[in-house]
């Protein structure tokens, strides 16, 4: 009788010849890589270790979504004020649009002129602050007293001038070009976990819109290394992970393990399955995730200094001060990358309106940022835990259409800021210029993956040996650290 079982254990026949010829055609697909030099003999395979001795331990990465204007928060430009509504051309400066670095740094996916050269003056004044005299608008009054602790970049730029700069800012990537896996992500590929019952890495913010989901997607990674997104609430923080009522704990325990027996003995048969080995590492840190998410986002087991110190209580700020308080939360419990939202999806587009906008937007982040920088340093958590606030791209020097001063500015990225703190960053340090209308980065430029390679540095990770076999990377994908601001 027929039967499609193997014999004495034997491998099944299908099988075998489906190994067989994967396996040939995968030589053959090897050697022709290392030909084209796609691949190489010598990249390495993770072992969780750091490459070199490493000055942070976990990262927190603030993100603030639309784009905030560099002129009203870190790097204030008296020339708009006095060139107000005058072309770039009545300036004394040279005008911008035709710096060369223009055009190299400007790549659209459908062209919209953003130059816009009726200058805008600032909207808000600047003071200063710290032993060495850093500009902070006077919208940020809390996150001002912690200027000893912060490193600017005053010269980032990005290359695209809609608000697919913010998937770029994550991944590296323009938009019209294949996307590489997000930082989180080689975090994640690159480090063991400090935590077997938690990820690795952890995306707090806009639990259910979909627009985001590409910031923490791992691309040729595999979905094991994909960012795992938590909501805030004490009910459902897990979302679809949480034990049915009419289930006992032991029952789950032992459906999990039935089916990662399955899971591997799939495996076995298929080893180069990565949807296989991503169902395996999920059901091993699902069941423990059930028990240690809940208590890790328990803010009310803060005590209530703490918890007004991140702003909760208060309904400006309450939103915000949740995320951040549960990103020190998980870091202080393990977790090696929390990406935090601050904003709803582009709340700091500010094309009209910008001094009410910002204004706003800035009171519901001050004090929950200055609370988390504060709170690290109590805790003793500063010197290895880096922290990295920034948002897609700056804002035009130009006003966006009519006259009317109270209206705003565009979509900037040939200059804007972002800033450091905590591990391995020089302490109330501002590092390199846009020129005097805040158009160009000029002094020490940088691009977006200059930040990635930046944090992977001061995790002890060189980001050249993370290469994946039969994947090419272009030069930019690597970044730079950017030395300046290392102490």
């Amino acid at each position: 009788m027929a039967t499609s079982q193997p014999q004495c254990g034997n491998i099944r026949r299908r099988t075998f010849l489906t190994d067989v010829g994967m396996g040939f055609t995968g030589l053959a697909l090897d050697a022709m890589l290392h030909e084209d030099g796609v691949a190489s003999a010598a990249t390495e395979v993770p072992d969780g270790k750091p490459h070199f001795t490493p000055k942070a331990k976990r990262v927190i990465w603030v993100f603030l979504s639309g784009g905030y204007s560099h002129m009203e928060t870190f790097d204030p430009k008296p020339a708009l004020n006095k060139y107000a509504g005058k072309t770039y051309d009545q300036t004394a400066f040279a005008n911008p649009i035709k710096d060369p670095r223009y055009e190299e740094r400007a790549r659209a996916v459908v062209f919209v002129d953003r130059t816009h050269s009726r200058i805008f003056p600032m909207q808000t004044r600047f003071s200063k602050y710290g032993e060495n005299g850093l500009d902070f608008a006077d919208w940020l009054p809390h996150l001002a007293t912690c200027a000893d602790d912060m490193a600017f970049v005053r010269s980032m730029y990005t290359t695209d001038n809609d608000h697919n700069a913010e998937f770029q800012i994550h991944h590296g990537r323009h938009k019209l070009d294949p996307p590489e896996p997000v930082l989180g992500s080689w975090i994640n590929y690159g480090l063991g976990t400090l935590n077997e019952n938690l990820p690795k890495f952890v995306f707090l913010g806009q639990y259910k819109d979909t627009r985001v989901r590409w910031n923490f997607d791992p691309a040729y990674l595999g979905p094991e290394h994909g960012g795992v997104e938590l909501a805030l609430d004490p009910n459902n923080s897990l979302p679809f992970g949480t034990r049915s009522k009419h289930m006992l704990s032991g029952e789950q325990k032992d459906q999990f393990q039935f089916i990662n027996r399955l899971n591997r003995l799939s495996a076995i048969e298929y080893p180069q399955d990565a949807a296989i080995r991503a169902r395996i590492k999920s059901y091993e840190l699902a069941f423990g995730m059930q028990s240690a998410v809940p208590e890790s986002l328990d803010m009310a087991a803060e005590t209530k200094e703490t918890q007004e110190l991140y702003g909760l209580g208060n309904k400006t700020t309450e939103v915000y001060g949740r995320r951040l308080l549960a990103a020190r939360r998980l870091a202080e419990r393990g977790v090696r990358y929390s990406l935090v939202y601050l904003s709803a999806y582009g709340e700091w587009d500010s094309h009209r309106d910008l001094k009410k906008n910002h204004a706003r937007s800035c009171a519901r982040v001050d004090k929950p940022i200055a609370g988390l920088l504060k709170d690290l340093k109590r805790r003793g958590m500063y010197d290895d835990t880096l922290v990295v606030c920034c948002t897609e791209f700056g804002r035009t020097p130009g006003l966006e259409g009519g006259t009317d001063q109270s209206t705003g500015r565009d979509h900037h990225p040939h200059g804007f800021t972002v800033w450091f703190a905590g591990a391995g960053v020089k302490r109330g340090y501002a590092y390199g210029r846009t020129d005097e209308l805040g158009f160009h980065a000029v002094e020490n430029p940088h691009y977006v993956t200059d930040i990635h390679a930046t944090v992977l540095h001061l995790l002890g990770l060189d980001t050249r040996r993370l290469n994946i076999p039969g994947r090419k990377r272009l030069e930019v994908d690597y970044g730079k650290p950017i030395h300046g601001i290392l102490s």
